[in-house]
């Protein structure tokens, strides 16, 4: 059956807590007051009904004023979902996009789920190629619901109407808006095939658009989790062992608790909160604290001690998930010409610049949570198991992300707001401080790659083997059997190059610091490792690097398009500004092709300058041409400061960055000209946020040694690697 709600203004949030799926979605679109239409999409195992609680829905919701809401599934970290989400259901029911807007979906992973990764999560570069299809749909049913309600109602048959604008006209002059229809065709079957158009045929998809959230993100009237305000609510600040992993023995709180506006120091878990009626002054009272921490195990971890462990593992540690093509083992064997090099990748913080934060209210045995997250099914299933309450006694809103880069898909923050709100039994907004996020992140992994090939006469490779050591983020997120392989860390592991005999493998070794998810995941050390080898092929081959590449490239026609136009583009092989040099890289990942070439010089102190990037992407099908070039520029700038300056080291147990004096941020004045081309393509879409943070880095790697002649194995490229190289 389908599902029509008539929302009340009178509804609290509070009182949708614990309640069914259909009035958490009240929730979501409460101040509209109109009807809410569920959009049920085509399913293999389930009837065809929208409303159903087990159905993979979009949702459309029809005001009274005729606006239409899309409840998006993804967060919005910055990426541009927040427009190109309503572009794909705009399109289908001819609208203008101004009068779609955005309301972000509550935890349901039945309804919710992202097909590409399993759960309800916003990350991999998926949100358009999970919503491509799905949202066109979505808005293609509500369409045709719209024509057969306005068919019935004038009794015409439904070929005679056109829904246009917001309007439905029949002959005879006839017209009805979609809100007037909305009630009618929300009681009727959903088609189950509609038609959807042709991208030939598309007028909103495809063309550059402004982004929806930027007047509110301008005004201030965007909500992130730092400005979520409830009645009531109290502020905490959460003392936090310095060893990561590191317990309370004892504590004494008799300072804290007498400075003012201090309203109780609780222990959780994962440290001691003070909470004050503001935030100023929790942090301050925290400052007063005196604890005794048993620092545990991870007190001893040293960041030198853990990459030498990792390069013993690659030696010594069980190899998985071995891609084998041909006998490569036994032609390096007997090759007289075989290339050996080992790449290093570092270990490095997320640091958005919102650091984490959340607001929990707890209250007889239900909890509200708000704030900003990627994994919405995940934190609501989290906070209900550890606070032992049912899952659909929590309900979430999630607002805006200041940046995400995968940190906000670990739930740490989430939790202890909850556990300190249920301790103080009122609305608590929990907030780090710069110094708790950078030195109580989910690290992105330090990296081993060793790579491997036989060099036949034509200085070409006859076989390569490439293997990659290091954590395996899933097994630690996901609990991935020991015997498993990771596939998140193989991306781009396998060489684009046609070589004839290739062996690609894992070995998994856990170094003890807690990792996560960062922006591009494995792409960025494997490509590291792939294009600084094959440009070190080339120079021995005495080839150009260029040429060298597109001579294997003969059967791949979309990689050897955007590494031909990126080269063209940057003036390969033209005289360049004295002290200037170019190096190219290619990668896949994402299912979009891209090429970039970096112009770099060398400045007076060591250092590498980045003067220009020109880049090259073949994604197919672009929703929003405007937000795919801002997120190469935006991946681009990101993957610099990974490329260039940014490192952790651990000591004693203890993260030795506090903050961005020492985990520098790449500058607007650092920042490089860019020239970027999108390829015109009728393949599926790509996705875009974070191919181009992977790529930079052998990009400039490769100018590096074609200016100095000094090949950097290691990321960072500081003036003290480029001098030891």
């Amino acid at each position: 059956m389908t599902q029509n709600t008539t929302l009340s203004k009178t509804e609290s949030a509070d009182e949708i807590v614990g309640l069914s799926r259909r009035n958490l979605l009240k929730a979501s679109v409460l101040t509209t007051g109109g009807l809410l239409m569920g959009v049920s999409l085509p399913s293999s195992n389930v009837a065809e009904a929208a409303g159903l609680l087990h159905t993979p829905n979009a949702w459309v919701h029809i005001a009274d004023n005729n606006t239409i809401t899309l409840i998006s599934a993804r967060s919005e970290m910055g990426q541009g979902v927040y427009t190109s989400m309503p572009m794909l259901i705009a399109e289908e029911l001819n609208v203008d996009l101004k009068k779609v807007k955005v309301a972000f979906a509550p935890p349901d992973a039945k309804v919710y789920i992202n097909s590409l990764l399993g759960v309800q999560v916003t990350g991999g570069s998926t949100s358009v190629r999970d919503g491509w299809e799905k949202l066109r749909i979505a808005g293609a049913q509500v369409r045709e619901m719209l024509l057969a309600a306005a068919a019935a109602k004038w009794n015409v048959p439904v070929a005679q109407l056109t829904a246009n604008d917001g309007v439905v006209t029949g002959p005879g002059g006839k017209r009805a808006t979609y809100g007037q229809l909305a009630d009618a065709a929300s009681k009727l079957p959903v088609p189950e095939k509609p038609f959807i158009k042709d991208p030939k045929d598309f007028k909103i998809v495809g063309k550059s658009t402004p982004r929806l959230d930027t007047p509110a993100k301008t005004n201030g009237t965007a909500e992130f989790g730092i400005d979520v305000v409830l009645p009531g609510m109290v502020y905490a600040a959460l003392e936090q062992c310095p060893v990561i992993g590191g317990k309370v023995k004892s504590f004494d709180a008799t300072a804290a608790k007498n400075m003012p506006g201090v309203v109780a120091v609780v222990q959780i878990p994962d440290g001691v909160a003070v909470v004050a009626d503001t935030w100023w002054r929790a942090n301050k009272a925290r400052k007063a604290l005196s604890i005794v921490w048993d620092e545990g195990a991870g007190a001893k971890l040293d960041s030198k001690s853990m990459m030498n462990a990792t390069r013993a593992a690659s030696v010594s540690g069980k190899a998985l998930g071995a891609q084998t093509v041909g006998k490569p083992l036994e032609v390096i064997a007997a090759s007289k010409q075989v290339v050996r090099a080992e790449y290093t990748t570092q270990l490095l913080s997320h640091s958005p610049l919102e650091p984490m934060n959340f607001t929990a209210s707890y209250k007889k045995g239900k909890v509200q949570l708000i704030g900003p997250t990627q994994w919405q099914d995940g934190a609501q299933n989290t906070v209900a198991e550890i606070l032992g309450i049912k899952p659909e006694n929590v309900s979430l809103r999630t607002t805006f992300l200041g940046g995400g880069f995968g940190r906000r898909i670990d739930l740490d923050f989430i939790v202890q707001a909850a556990q300190i709100s249920k301790a103080v039994n009122k609305p608590v907004k929990l907030l780090w401080t710069r110094e708790d996020d950078m030195t109580h992140d989910f690290y992105r992994p330090h990296s081993v790659n060793t790579v491997v090939a036989a060099v036949d006469a034509q200085g070409k490779p006859s076989a390569l083997t490439h293997r990659v050591t290091s954590q395996s983020v899933t097994g630690r997120l996901f609990g991935l059997p020991e015997g498993d392989a990771d596939p998140f860390m193989a991306e781009a592991l396998a060489s684009p190059y046609q070589i004839p005999a290739t062996q690609y493998d894992q070995v998994k070794y856990d170094a003890g610091l807690r990792v996560g998810y960062w922006r591009s995941v494995s792409h960025l050390m494997n490509t590291f490792a792939n294009e600084s080898f094959i440009d070190e092929l080339a120079k021995g081959a005495n080839a150009d690097p260029l040429a060298y590449r597109l001579s294997m490239l003969t059967d791949k026609p979309r990689f050897a398009n955007v590494l031909k136009t990126a080269a063209e583009k940057a003036g390969w092989g033209k005289p360049l500004p004295k002290g200037r040099s170019l190096g190219l890289a290619l990668m896949e990942g994402y299912d979009t092709f891209m090429a970039q070439v970096a112009e770099v010089s060398i400045q007076d102190d060591g250092n590498v300058k980045v003067h220009k990037v020109t880049a090259v992407a073949d994604l197919g099908y672009m929703v929003n041409p405007d937000t795919v070039e801002a997120q190469i520029q935006s991946g681009i700038v990101f993957g610099m400061g990974a490329a260039l300056m940014q490192e952790i080291t651990v000591k004693d147990g203890r993260v030795q960055q506090t903050n961005f004096h020492q985990f520098p941020l790449v500058r607007m004045n650092q920042s490089p000209a860019f020239d970027i081309t999108l390829v015109k393509s009728t393949e599926k879409p790509g996705g875009i946020g974070e191919p181009a943070t992977a790529l930079i880095g052998p990009a400039i790697a490769n100018a590096v040694a074609a200016l100095t002649g000094k090949r950097v194995r290691q990321l960072p490229i500081t003036a003290g690697a480029i001098q030891s190289a």
